[in-house]
């Protein structure tokens, strides 16, 4: 997606949000909110938290004008990014706290907001959204596409942990929302382990390697 069009990855977004609006509400996902999820130190609660939280930031920045230096390009954000090259979950970058504050107020807390915010988004994305987005703390802004990608890809990976946290099939996304993901995902991967490393994992069973983008 490199060099994509502002606006090009608007509609994947929203149509990937409503994907996640679905799962969201499942009751199963509230029986199950206090249980731990699928990732150490997240209960499925706080798990549903951060998944939601994903379009309360989009909510949050793309009404904000920009003032931060623009990276070119949405690898350098993973990079860069403090959370992808902390080593430990105990590192400021992977601070738990806002999610489990978040779980504390509940299953139909998280719906509401999840909900007002899905609107102000849709609201910003048809008419008013920055073509550059902050993001404060990390100290760097992105194109607005670029930004949205580092969503998509938090919306796509933290549902498919939310579903595995509560025995469901991860959901599937519209292939304009799910393939730019799986291309920086690829990409991620390739740089992290090379080449050789992937193509063999994808293709040879008996070369496989335990290979992730982060």
């Amino acid at each position: 997606m490199d060099g994509a069009r502002v606006g090009d990855l608007d509609q994947p977004f929203l149509d990937a949000a409503e994907v996640c609006s679905t799962l969201l509400r499942l009751d199963v996902v509230r029986e199950r909110w206090a249980e731990p999820s699928a990732l150490p130190e997240l209960s499925v609660g706080a798990l549903a938290c951060h998944l939601a939280r994903q379009v309360t930031r989009a909510a949050e920045l793309l009404a904000v004008p920009s003032t931060l230096p623009m990276l070119a390009a949405v690898d350098d954000h993973y990079a860069r990014a403090t959370w992808v090259t902390s080593t430990s979950l105990a590192d400021a970058a992977n601070d738990r706290t806002t999610d489990d504050a978040e779980a504390e107020r509940g299953f139909d807390w998280m719906l509401v907001r999840y909900g007002t915010d899905l609107g102000e988004v849709t609201r910003l994305l048809r008419g008013e959204a920055a073509e550059r987005v902050d993001i404060p703390w990390q100290g760097w802004s992105l194109r607005r596409n670029d930004f949205l990608h580092t969503r998509l890809l938090e919306l796509v990976v933290h549902s498919a942990d939310l579903a595995a946290s509560v025995a469901r099939p991860a959901p599937d996304f519209p292939d304009a929302a799910f393939a730019p993901v799986l291309a920086l995902l690829s990409r991620l991967a390739v740089r992290r382990h090379g080449q050789g490393a992937v193509v063999s994992t994808l293709t040879r069973r008996e070369r496989a390697q335990n290979i992730s983008a982060f």
